[in-house]
Order: C-alpha cells, then structure tokens, then sequence
C-alpha cells in the first residue's frame, strides 16, 4: 500500500455516535436497513474470515463494527490487509447482525492515511503510562478513557464561561510576557527579548493585570490561560498548568466562596448529572454549601494542638519538631504555621471545605482581616485532600501594597527564589483606587481532576513536562 492512493479530503454524512443514538433499540438481530451512512474513522479491529470481513471503526464520538463480502466489495482483499490504527472512509448500509450488533454492510471503503507504528494491544490498549504521556495522539485512541477525559476538560471549560457570563463576568487576556515576576508567590521562567535586550518573565498569574482593569472599570473579569511556575513535577504539579482567575468589584472574600461553591457544583452538574464525586475511596457531594473553617481550627481538630499566628514562634518550632514538619530557622511564625497545616492537616480534609484566614506574612495580596490584624482575608478549598482554589479580599490599600512588596523584595535579596520584586506600575494603579474587590484563582487541571476522578494531573494535561529522552533519541518508540 503505498500514499499514492490518498484522497485529499472525504465527504462523510455521519458521526459513529450520531448513528449509534438514532439507532438504539432500533433493526431487529439479523435485519438489514435501506439506510446508507458514509463515515471515517479508525481501523482499530480487524477480523477477516475467508471470504467475510469484522472490524470496528472508531471515530471520536464512538465505534462501530464493519462487515464486508468479498462478493460485494471490489477491493475486499485490500481491506483485509490493513493494519490497526490505519485511517478509512466506508460508505454502506446499517444493519443488525444475528447477535445483535449494529453494523455497517461495506458497499465501498478507502483508505485516508497510514500508520506505520502499533496501537497497543486491542484489548488492553497501552499501559505504559510514559509512552502514553510521549505519544498522547497514540494514547488518545488505544485508550479509549483518555479521550473521555479531554473531552471532558474541554466541556468543563466551555461549562465555565457559560456560568461567569450568565451572572455577568467579562472574559480577557493579559500579558504571558511580564517585566515583573508577581501575581503570586513562585519560581518563575525567564526568557530573553532580542529586540529590547531585557529579560521577561513567563507569567506565574495574572491577578495583578487583571486588578488593574478593576481600577479601569471592568467590574466582573475573568482570564482561563497558561500559567508558568518553575517547579518540580509530580502528581500535582505541572510547571505549566491552566489558571482561572476572576475578580469582582465590591465584593469580598465571604461572596466568592458563594461564588465558588455554586461554580464548582453547577460545572459538576452539567458535566456529569450529578454532584457527588469519588475521591481514593471517598464520596464528596459538592452541593453547596461547603464546610467553612479557620485555619487554626481544622489543625486543632486534627492534631489537638492550638496553632496560630499567635503563638511564639518557640512554641510553633517545638510543635513542628513533635509532628515531624520540617522548618527553617530563619522563618516567620506566620510561614510557620502555613507549613505546619500543610504537613498534618491539608490531606487529611476531605470536605468540600474552604479553609478561611490565613497568615499575613504569607499572603502579600489579601487584605487585612478585618478582625484580626495578624491575618488576611483569604481562603482556599480543599476537596479529597487536594487544594482547588486560593482566593482573597483583595489588598487596596497602595502604601500597604508597597510596604508587602518591599517585604517580598528583601527576602529575594535573601535568597527566596519565590518572593515577588515590587511592581511600581501596579502600586500606581492602586493610587488611582480599586474598589472592595474579591478575586479567586480556580487551577482548571485540579478541578478537571476532580471531576473526571483522575489522580495524576499528567492524565488531565494533554502534553505534560516529562523529562527529555537520552540525547540519542529520535524521541519516538520504534
């Protein structure tokens, strides 16, 4: 078989799962219709038998068995030579064999592409989850599952922005490329721009953008994009993952977990029909309301020891000494305790749970707690022991803004590779006054997790950061 005979495009009238919905429970076992359907797809099982022919054909929306006679298809023995994963275009008639198998009778088929590497195995497909991450155009069809998911994720995007611009959220996009690494607490990329000969950050978020067109006016914005954090890998972490940010003017932190909880479920619901989920053995509903809970209470309730920003940092060091959490001497209390929830107590919820008030000195962003000047605003939900989402009422106070970002330069100074530098234009921005804001960040690989009840976030990703093949390698499986 050579490419020679290569169409350069196909007609088809039909999608595989199109035809299987108008045919269900429809042509008696053994019952030929008048029904003609032209479809493309997939050779992903072949069968010949003598003079007959099975396979299934697969297309993205489903599969569905072929049936062929040599006495009744001119080009019968070219069919039989295909091999699995080989792209055809068939045109025939719907029937039903004897067992009960809707089918299509070939009248004509031709073939659209060929593959020259294997599918796996037809019933297990692929199980090596590296050649899977390498190859996904390969996983996407021998496993079946792997569609379903990216499928999904594109479903729960598109459910999203359904459910902010019905309640009256703007979509925008901000820059990718950032002067200043700020926006969030990390690592980030640099690259080089030939033309300025600066350096550029690729974006760790993009809430400060998206706060100055608060102060420009926009009061509901939301961006869904790329973000770029340079950080390890692991079932949780991609070094690039999609954000979704929103912010809303004269709101605060207590109307975006209503904002969240609604959001989360109503996804939920018209993804799957229903709002329970089944986390490692755990099954969550995430009909709201959610559990909502300090941060010193659920440590408390975990580990029977009061842990706030409070407390001495003596005391804090001899806690974390107790329950095995490593520390460095040079942090503050307030880090402290962060890590000290991270490392007994995060895991361990399975709520849906939004963990309120955090510590000052680690939420550079988040306003001042209005009861407790020790503390922000800002919560984060946890679901199944994962965290979902981080969300603020936001600091808009400009000589505050400035003082935490001074902060946060220092400590970069010191080392702290996360810290944020000071970001002048922003600051400027806040001078010309932001409103009472709420802003919440929701990582979309995390929530598609959830929903699809998938552990890894390299199953949720399409082309996950994997480490590179040895410098001899065509970086394919032969």
């Amino acid at each position: 078989m050579t490419e020679t005979n290569i169409p350069y495009r196909f007609d088809k009238t039909d999608e595989i799962g199109t035809i299987r919905q108008r045919y269900e429970g429809k042509i008696d076992p053994g019952e030929t219709t008048g029904d003609s359907v032209i479809i493309a797809g997939r050779l992903m099982l072949s069968r010949p038998q003598g003079k007959i022919f099975f396979g299934n054909l697969t297309d993205w929306t489903g599969t569905i068995q072929l049936f062929a006679q040599e006495t009744s298809l001119e080009n019968f023995r070219e069919l039989t030579k295909l091999s699995l994963g080989d792209w055809i275009g068939v045109s025939g008639v719907l029937m039903r064999t004897k067992k009960g198998e809707l089918s299509v009778k070939l009248s004509s088929f031709v073939p659209l592409a060929y593959t020259k590497h294997g599918f796996g195995d037809k019933f297990k497909g692929i199980t090596d989850t590296d050649l899977r991450y390498r190859h996904r155009e390969v996983d996407l069809w021998a496993n079946g599952s792997t569609l379903k998911v990216f499928l999904a994720r594109s479903k729960i995007i598109s459910y999203i922005r359904r459910h902010l611009e019905d309640i009256g959220f703007i979509e925008v996009e901000t820059p990718i490329l950032n002067r200043i690494a700020g926006g969030a607490t990390a690592k980030p990329f640099v690259t080089y721009h030939n033309a300025l000969g600066i350096n550029f950050y690729l974006r760790i978020a993009p809430e400060l953008y998206l706060k100055r067109l608060v102060v420009g006016g926009f009061e509901k914005v939301f961006e869904i994009g790329r973000v770029f954090r340079n950080e390890g890998l692991s079932t949780r972490h991609n070094p690039e993952f999609t954000l979704l940010e929103l912010y809303q003017a004269y709101a605060d932190y207590n109307d975006l977990m209503v904002l969240c909880e609604n959001l989360i479920s109503d996804v939920a619901e018209m993804l799957n029909g229903t709002t329970v989920v089944n986390i490692n053995g755990h099954q969550i509903d995430l009909k709201p309301p959610f559990i909502r809970a300090t941060m010193e209470e659920l440590i408390f309730d975990s580990i029977h020891e009061t842990v706030n920003i409070h407390r001495s940092l003596n005391d804090l060091q001899d806690i974390a000494k107790k329950y095995g959490v490593e520390f460095d001497e040079s942090w503050t209390v307030g880090k402290l305790v962060l890590e000290i929830y991270e490392k007994t107590t995060e895991s361990n919820l399975i709520g849906p749970v939004f963990v309120l008030d955090y510590p000052k000195d680690v939420s550079p962003l988040a306003r001042t707690h209005r009861y407790d000047e020790l503390l922000v605003e800002r919560f984060e939900c946890i679901i199944g022991g994962r965290e979902l989402c981080n969300a603020f009422s936001e600091l808009n106070d400009s000589d505050d803004q400035l003082e935490r970002m001074k902060i946060q330069a220092e400590k970069k100074l010191m080392g702290d590779s996360e810290a944020m530098d000071v970001d002048y234009d922003y600051v400027n921005a806040l001078e010309h006054g932001l409103p009472p804001t709420g802003g919440l960040g929701i990582g979309i690989d995390r929530l598609v997790m959830l929903l699809t009840e998938t552990s890894a976030i390299k199953d949720v990703i399409l082309f996950p950061t994997l480490k590179p093949l040895d410098s001899n390698s065509r970086g394919q499986d032969d």
